[in-house]
């Protein structure tokens, strides 16, 4: 890589470690260092809320599935406004007038320290494992661009990024993910422009060919339970799963906890709710013009560098086969898409149809091979071969201009060192609020508490860093990480709907958490084929369900 590109990576990232380190210095106290003292406005905190998600997961996992899948993914938000608007008038005013550090803590005031302590161990555990993933995506790019193992990229991300979370606190946090929104945003539309740009065909051709194969496509109304991206699927399991991770993850409810009022937390909630779906469409977007353009250009075989020289080494035959026959069928590919433009552009109706259905079958081709190809890698490799997080990171080294590729990559690991910050400080926040002082040491100085915290902090990036060399292979990491969050969140929130309702009591909310958790996991288990969200309505159900069905029971006498 240029070294412009490395000089605007290593200002960029300079600039962003110093104003956090620079804020740092005022976290004296557990609730300083956890809750910015309450004190941070709305649209700081709504910005937070916005960043934690768009982590660099988004710039690659997102963009990723907009290239190989299309629009269809937006769908997976459609719930998101209906979420926000019921936490505004539910659960956010019952957490940020309890003056509580985690979420979790209010329910041992509801109910009782078990189902706290609980519901607090299995967010650890989604959130840990979701982080790992986190690291994971600029790891990824990391590993294209020098050919270094994933292993050693997540240590050089990994280890910088816990350093600078055990130092910072959350105040730190949110001006980073201010900063971080702006150069995300800002990295997106510099690269829609030079796709725009530098497209061989005019706009609206250019999309009639990417509808042909299927990438335009936005709303799915299959009621298929096995299809993950439906309309049906996006409002009523988005709608689950957004309300668990608005109202009930740690992540996110400390983001509005520091808010000054209930107000302002709410606020914070609604500006996601209006900007999170055109921000999501943009970036899948990206990725299917991504597509286009590799439609008319030199596609390559494998887009992670390992699996082009693990088969150059292992089966040069193979190989060279593979691309001699890949390299036929894209040029055919890209022979139909311009005909099909060219037939556009005459008028002629059924001229434009049988073209775009010549293009079709050539992009159904090329994927044969490409399918072929990657199944040919995995019996070299021995390892999962899907290289959907690859695309952008390709790109963007082989075709973006000096400059917009360290742009890029700035984003990548400002967003990454962001987002992990976030989420390392909620687990930090809830391993030490509801498990340290809650079950080992209730009194203590503010200085024992705030070097627990950072011991805390440091331990869950280490985690994290061992999920992370794992995570990267599991297929789309915008997936991965929402598979990961639905096993849990349904269930959670089960809990916190049963905390809402008077008869609900202690024993029906620790039973049916177990409940609902067992459920999800036999789900997973023996019908594979349903699609995650909908496990979110499942846990979810099956916890109100049980539980209210144990507090609504007569309590045994007693002698």
């Amino acid at each position: 890589m240029h070294w412009v590109n490395w000089l605007i990576v290593v200002v960029y990232l300079v600039f962003v470690v110093g104003d956090g380190l620079r804020r740092a210095r005022g976290a004296k106290d557990i609730e300083a260092y956890f809750l910015a003292n309450r004190s941070l406005p709305w649209w700081a905190v709504g910005l937070s809320v916005m960043a934690t998600q768009l982590s660099a997961i988004t710039l690659i996992g997102t963009t990723g599935q907009g290239a190989t899948d299309g629009l269809k993914f937006v769908q997976f938000y459609f719930g998101l406004p209906i979420a926000m608007v019921i936490l505004g008038v539910t659960i956010v005013p019952f957490l940020h007038g309890a003056k509580v550090y985690t979420a979790y803590e209010y329910l041992e005031r509801r109910f009782d320290a078990r189902t706290r302590t609980l519901t607090s161990l299995l967010f650890l555990v989604s959130r840990g494992m979701s982080a790992g993933v986190i690291i994971s995506a600029p790891a990824v790019v990391l590993s294209a661009i020098f050919g270094w193992s994933l292993t050693w990229c997540v240590v050089l991300i990994g280890a910088p990024t816990v350093l600078y979370t055990v130092i910072g606190g959350v105040q730190a946090v949110t001006w980073a993910d201010v900063k971080q929104m702006f150069v995300i945003v800002g990295a997106v539309l510099a690269m829609l422009y030079v796709l725009v740009t530098r497209m061989p065909v005019p706009l609206d051709d250019a999309f009639a060919i990417a509808g042909a194969a299927g990438r335009m496509q936005v709303f799915d109304f299959s009621f298929d339970l096995t299809n993950p991206y439906t309309f049906w699927s996006g409002i009523i399991g988005g709608t689950f799963l957004m309300l668990s991770y608005f109202g009930t993850d740690q992540s996110q409810v400390q983001r509005y906890l520091t808010a000054k009022s209930v107000d302002e937390a709410r606020s914070s909630l609604l500006m996601s709710a209006y900007w999170k779906i055109p921000l999501q469409a943009m970036i899948l977007l990206l990725g299917v013009l991504v597509f286009l353009y590799y439609t008319f250009q030199p596609t390559p075989l494998y887009f992670n560098p390992t699996h082009d020289q693990a088969m150059r080494a292992s089966a040069p035959a193979t190989y060279d086969s593979l691309e001699a026959r890949y390299t036929i069928v894209t040029r055919a590919r890209a022979d139909a898409a311009l005909a099909a433009v060219a037939a556009r552009q005459s008028g002629d109706a059924a001229a434009t149809t049988a073209a775009l259905d010549a293009y079709r079958a050539q992009e159904s081709e090329a994927g044969i091979v490409r399918t072929a190809a990657l199944a040919a890698v995995g019996k070299v490799t021995n390892a999962q071969t899907r290289d959907v997080n690859y695309v952008i990171p390709r790109f963007v080294l082989d075709h973006l201009p000096l400059g917009f590729a360290g742009i890029f990559l700035a984003a990548v690991l400002a967003a990454a060192m962001s987002s992990i910050a976030a989420e390392l400080n909620s687990l930090s926040t809830a391993t030490v609020v509801d498990f340290y002082q809650r079950h080992y040491k209730r009194e203590g100085s503010d200085a024992h508490f705030l070097a627990v915290s950072k011991w805390a902090t440091a331990i869950w990036g280490v985690f994290a860093c061992i999920v992370a060399t794992y995570a990267a292979t599991l297929g789309s990491l915008i997936e991965v990480v929402n598979r990961f969050g639905s096993f849990f969140y349904g269930s959670i929130l089960g809990v916190f709907i049963l905390a809402m309702i008077p008869r609900a009591r202690a024993p029906g909310a620790f039973v049916g958490l177990i409940a609902g958790m067992t459920t999800v996991g036999l789900i997973s288990w023996q019908v594979p084929s349903i699609a995650f969200l909908w496990h979110n309505v499942t846990g979810a159900v099956t916890v109100v369900t049980v539980g209210l069905l144990l507090s609504l029971a007569p309590a045994p006498k007693t002698t």
